[in-house]
C-alpha cells in the first residue's frame, strides 16, 4: 500500500482493514456486449470460477471509461 496522508476521518485500523480486502477481491473491467454500457464485476478470489460463466465484457480503454462515467452508464455487478 502506498502510504496515505493521514485523515481525522480515516483510523490508521479502517485503512488496514481495507487494504485486507482490496487484497481478497478480483474484478473484470470492460463494455457490455448488448448496450455498451461499462461493466465493473467484483468478487471475492473464491469467486474467480464464476466470472468464466457470466457473459463476456470487451476490452474498454481509459477514454471510453471516462466517457461512461460520466454519462452515467457504468453497471456494477457482484460475483457470488
Amino acid at each position: 500500500m502506498t502510504d496515505a496522508p493521514e485523515s481525522p476521518a480515516l483510523s490508521r485500523e479502517l485503512l488496514q482493514g481495507l487494504e485486507t480486502l482490496g487484497g481478497q477481491l478480483v474484478w473484470r473491467i470492460g463494455k457490455d456486449e448488448s448496450s455498451d454500457d461499462i461493466v465493473v464485476r467484483l468478487g471475492y478470489a473464491s469467486a474467480t470460477p464464476r466470472f468464466a460463466h457470466l457473459p463476456r465484457l470487451r476490452s474498454a480503454g481509459d477514454a471510453e471509461l471516462q466517457v461512461a462515467l460520466r454519462d452515467n452508464r457504468v453497471v456494477i455487478e457482484w460475483v457470488d
